[in-house]
């Protein structure tokens, strides 16, 4: 009795693997800029006319919570 190993695959088209490629590379810049910005003094944060509180709103929301005209 042989026995095969069939590889599990997931059914995505290839525009769909980009997509998905390219949802998480967005994702992932925005964490990486939510965290820039978190590193950023009052004095910094004013010169891009944004107050420490509205800062720190933008740092706590998740990298996929983004305004709805960024989405894919």
């Amino acid at each position: 009795m042989s026995s095969q190993i069939k590889r599990l695959s997931l059914p995505l088209s290839r525009s769909s693997r980009f997509s998905l490629l390219s949802w998480i590379g967005t994702t992932l810049a925005i964490a990486r800029q939510r965290h820039d910005l978190a590193q950023l003094d009052e004095r910094m944060l004013s010169d891009i006319g944004l107050s420490a509180n509205e800062a720190q709103k933008e740092v706590n929301r998740a990298p996929w919570d983004v305004p709805s005209h960024w989405r894919f």
